[in-house]
């Protein structure tokens, strides 16, 4: 079916306008003469997109556009309206030509026969294994407003979380690369005219002079080469974290550096902890939630966690005591999941976990970033000092001289 605007007088002379959800054009013709219109125009209805989105960079699906697609849908079945009708005007109202084609595409299958979380499944690109899941449990429980509900609030506290834990290496990320790119321009610009000019003058030079003078020579005769090594190193540390034992190396060396280890290690507890209370609250098994949760994480080392979690609690297993063989599971996670399994309320264990972990990645963020703006000015200081003292010490002993 698609969606089609339509101009129109009715039987006393208004003018009408309008949308009507139809086949094709004739059954909209058709449906809206019975209603007593003569129809003046009628054409599909196009996605309202940006000229931005044109372009194929801009064209794809966030996080965000799922965000609304998903309270959204809430609204619509609030107000009784269908499924396919549903997804039918969400893809009309797209932001992105690919969101409008998946939007479709959903709404097609749909129309077939298909349920939901089928039609969902079918694009793996855009709705996770955790979303479908959420879904097909919103289906056979009979509450698919409120599973929409959840998941519009569950992707946004993620989204939140991983942004501002992104962010906060945003700035310094940035300082360095342009810290690296002045003294890069001063080394193979600057300092060796000053080099030809105290080799002219043949006076001896101070120490840190040499050592700049060294290090832009370096660079000046094996610029090419180091460039070339830096692009090979790049192209294979991407290729090696594409591998599972790459992941998996990576992701132990991501926790264990210092400061920033620690934030991971909460975000992932916390994206674990609100990823199973989310799935138990919606009526999903915790078997199956470990499962889907492990895919999903973000993190090679506890996606390995989840999976032999999950292989023990299939064998017989409580969740906390197959977490206890882990170190990556702090010991207060154990002993609140073995409460949790004691009172029956594993649900609201995890929710308190994940909003205690969320509210220290938020502190750990916050005082990561009021500790790396002084660090970064003070070192900063001292690369320009050197630089500075490197290339005005010589000419004062020159200007000394005379």
């Amino acid at each position: 079916m698609s969606l089609f605007t339509y101009r129109a007088v009715d039987q006393e002379g208004a003018e009408r306008q309008g949308t009507i959800d139809a086949v094709n054009i004739d059954v909209a013709i058709a449906a809206l003469q019975r209603r007593g219109l003569v129809i003046s125009a009628i054409e599909p209805e196009e996605p309202k997109l940006s000229p931005w989105s044109r372009i194929s960079f801009f064209d794809r699906v966030t996080n965000a556009d799922i965000v609304m697609v998903s309270r959204q849908v809430t609204t619509l079945f609030e107000a009784q309206v269908s499924a396919l009708k549903a997804f039918r005007l969400l893809a009309a109202e797209a932001r992105t030509p690919k969101l409008a084609e998946k939007l479709s595409a959903v709404a097609n299958d749909i129309q077939s026969g298909s349920s939901i979380s089928a039609a969902l499944s079918r694009h793996p690109d855009v709705f996770s294994p955790f979303y479908i899941n959420m879904v097909r449990a919103g289906e056979e429980a009979g509450k698919l407003d409120e599973t929409f509900s959840f998941l519009a609030d569950y992707l946004d506290r993620n989204y939140e979380i991983t942004q501002k834990a992104r962010n906060a290496l945003i700035y310094p990320a940035f300082i360095v690369l342009t810290f690296l790119v002045v003294m890069g321009l001063m080394m193979t610009l600057v300092i060796p005219n000053l080099a030809s000019m105290l080799s002219e003058v043949g006076q001896d030079v101070p120490v840190v002079t040499k050592v700049v003078i060294g290090i832009s020579g370096f660079l000046t005769r094996y610029i090419l080469l180091f460039l070339f090594l830096l692009v090979a190193g790049g192209v294979f540390m991407y290729r090696f974290s594409r591998t599972e034992g790459g992941r998996e190396m990576l992701s132990r060396a991501r926790l264990q550096v210092p400061a920033v280890g620690g934030i991971y290690k909460k975000l992932f507890l916390s994206r674990i902890a609100d990823n199973l209370s989310t799935m138990l609250k919606s009526g999903v098994q915790v078997l199956r939630g470990l499962e889907i949760t492990g895919s999903v994480v973000g993190d090679a080392v506890y996606e390995k966690v989840l999976i032999a979690a999950a292989s023990d609690v299939k064998g017989g297993l409580p969740v906390s005591e197959a977490f206890r063989k882990h170190p990556e599971v702090p010991g207060i996670v154990v002993v609140m999941l073995k409460i949790g399994e004691e009172t029956g309320n594993m649900g609201h264990i995890l929710d308190t976990m994940a909003r205690f972990y969320r509210r220290e990645v938020n502190l750990a963020v916050d005082t990561l970033v009021g500790l790396i703006e002084p660090f970064m000015i003070v070192m900063l200081a001292v690369g320009i000092a050197a630089l500075l003292a490197s290339v005005l010490l010589p000419i004062y002993n020159i200007a000394a001289g005379f």
